[in-house]
């Protein structure tokens, strides 16, 4: 069996938390909050939130807190509400529901391939997230039921998304991370590839594999690991030097540890597609010649193609499992309804749309200063009110049950299913987490047992808490939330 390790492992192991939410399944503990009180009348709540976030361990934290009726604006607990905070991967919410509104349920990304001449094809991505190998294999496939078996030249198109691969203000520690892989028109098995590292004999270096031999070609590798007895402590660090082209790694292993995959985000996601789809073409016995990247041109016949799931799937993605990539190239996808001015990039033209749709929906733009779609920018800020006034308008759009069905389940699924198990929160709240260093959020619905539903934003910033404590604060006080009643 082999255990699957992000970039990240040695940070982990060391109770460091470096980047974004992961899926509950992988990386958060089960809490169980503790509560005293069975009931609490709208008058006590005040009082419960308080004697949470008024504990010595929280004083030098920040917290924002907002609690409405989903039907109305009635307030039934404000802590900073207006105020600015980080909000890590709640901001997805944001770009979801613009998503939504602008770009519909059925909304799909096509991939197409262009004959542009004898011998000479033209593939033209446009950003699908979802894309993988078993996809480029279906185009070659179809290529070849068009009696196609010699391509001299195919012309990588990635005019559609235009800008950097990586948002410029996010740490270098989480743009080498899988979960900072790099957005393009090309996106390719979610722009990331493997290499697992095998222990060998004590004193050793552990052995690299390469899941893909087209990929070791392109980096060299500085192996400073080492294979350790066995109930010695077990970690391991691979960073990308500055220059892009080196790997280290560093790290232990016990002789006796299983295998362990480690996921990096490819540097150049053009050239990482053109290669894998020059593998996929030779499984249907299709040669392949020159291949070039090239940003517009005149695309003629289209002889193939392929399209990714519906919006109302890439939303689970996105949502459920706190999907980096999925939230920015849904933001770019929003720039294709609006002409982008001069010097203006796709995400700078997608977070236009953004702000336009959420205005839209009742959300106030003073509340918010977005700069990216994922959260993973720290140069995000965005109010308790913002995510409530967004979680209520959209609500009530048609398509607010899609949205909303999007969202993790308390105990269930997504990044909340290891939460909130056998609390009386379990299956009625849908809500989306955000985890930053020093940060922790949760936003969303509550359908309360014995009150009417609830719309809730609470974000913690500035902890020096970890994060689990802070997470169990945050559980404790949704909690209480369910236990409401009228009085």
């Amino acid at each position: 069996m082999t255990r699957k390790i992000s970039l990240s492992l040695m940070l982990l192991f060391l109770g460091t938390q470096i980047g974004v939410t992961q899926p509950a399944a992988k990386a958060q503990t089960p809490v169980v909050p503790t509560t005293t009180t069975k009931s609490i009348c709208s008058t006590q709540l005040g009082t419960a939130i308080d004697g949470v976030i008024n504990r010595p361990l929280f004083s030098r934290g920040r917290w924002g807190i907002l609690v409405q009726p989903l039907s109305t604006g009635q307030t039934l607990y404000s802590r900073d509400a207006q105020k600015y905070f980080t909000p890590a991967s709640n901001l997805k919410l944001l770009t979801t529901a613009a998503a939504l509104q602008q770009l519909g349920a059925n909304f799909r990304i096509r991939t197409s391939i262009y004959q542009n001449g004898k011998g000479v094809l033209r593939i033209v991505g446009r950003g699908d997230p979802s894309l993988s190998d078993t996809q480029l294999q279906t185009l070659a496939q179809q290529l070849k039921q068009k009696g196609i078996t010699k391509i001299q030249q195919l012309i990588a198109d990635d005019s559609y998304i235009q800008g950097n691969i990586v948002n410029p203000t996010w740490q270098w520690e989480d743009v080498q991370s899988d979960y900072g892989a790099p957005i393009s028109s090309f996106i390719l098995n979610q722009n990331i590839f493997s290499l697992k590292l095998v222990p060998q004999a004590v004193g050793k270096s552990l052995q690299v594999l390469w899941i893909d031999a087209d990929e070791a070609k392109q980096w060299r590798i500085i192996n400073q690991s080492v294979t350790v007895a066995q109930n010695q402590p077990i970690y391991v660090n691979v960073t990308r030097e500055l220059s892009g082209t080196a790997l280290r790694i560093q790290g232990q292993l016990t002789t006796n540890s299983e295998p362990s995959l480690i996921d990096l985000p490819v540097v150049d996601p053009n050239y990482y597609f053109l290669r894998r789809f020059r593998t996929a073409l030779a499984r249907e016995k299709i040669t392949l010649g020159q291949t070039l990247v090239e940003s517009g041109g005149v695309n003629q016949q289209e002889i193939a193609f392929v399209e990714s799931p519906p919006l109302s799937e890439l939303l689970m993605e996105t949502l459920q499992n706190s999907n980096n990539l999925y939230a920015e190239a849904l933001l770019r996808a929003l720039a294709v309804k609006k002409t982008r001015g001069k010097n203006q990039t796709s995400a700078d033209v997608g977070l236009e749309v953004v702000k336009a749709s959420l205005t839209k929906l009742g959300v106030d733009p003073a509340n918010y200063v977005l700069v990216d779609g994922s959260g993973l920018s720290r140069r995000d800020l965005v109010t308790p009110e913002a995510f409530v006034q967004t979680l209520r308008g959209i609500a009530r759009t048609p398509t607010g049950y899609v949205y909303r069905a999007s969202l993790p389940v308390a105990g269930k699924s997504g990044t909340l299913k290891g939460r909130f198990q056998n609390t009386s929160a379990e299956g009625i709240v849908q809500a989306k987490t955000g985890t930053l260093t020093g940060v922790v959020s949760l936003s969303g619905y509550m359908n309360a047992p014995k009150y009417e539903p609830l719309v809730f934003s609470i974000i913690v910033n500035q902890s020096e808490q970890p994060t689990t404590v802070v997470r169990q604060a945050i559980d404790e006080i949704v909690v209480f939330l369910t236990q409401l009643q009228r009085c």
